[in-house]
């Protein structure tokens, strides 16, 4: 229930600006044909970013998916991101957390944006999971 509120809040207050941000990436990314792995990645993302809460990024090696992206190609396809759109967006994550920061109730959601910050600057490799309760 509190991902839920949490989420709604977050979309109000800047998640859907930068959900929005990934998605044009996305569309970008689109207009030629190498840029769809790239595409993909920022419309996943795009779709995290607009509900956080609930879900976490983590890398596809670190849940067992070894391929293409978690290898040096990965690395290569994030140098080449970061300088494409990978940097703006982390720029804008930032300034959206700043923008948070200033209010207590926004304190959570300044830090969930810098952590969208870590993931602009290399998403290859990634993958989003639910965060699981623990159990005892």
């Amino acid at each position: 229930m509190l991902a839920v509120i949490g989420n709604v809040l977050w979309f109000v207050l800047g998640g859907a600006v930068m959900g929005l941000a990934w998605w044009l990436a996305g569309l970008i990314a689109l207009l030629s044909i190498v840029g769809i792995p790239w595409a993909r990645a920022c419309f996943v993302i795009g779709q995290f970013t607009f509900w956080p809460f609930g879900r976490e990024a983590v890398s596809r090696a670190a849940v067992g998916r070894s391929d293409i992206g978690t290898g040096p190609l990965g690395l290569i396809g994030n140098v080449v991101w970061f300088l494409l759109f990978g940097v703006w967006l982390a720029i804008g994550h930032i300034m959206a957390a700043l923008a948070n920061f200033i209010t207590i109730i926004g304190i959570p959601f300044g830090i969930q944006h810098l952590k969208l910050a870590v993931i602009a600057i290399a998403p290859i490799g990634m993958t989003i999971v639910d965060k699981h309760p623990v159990t005892r």
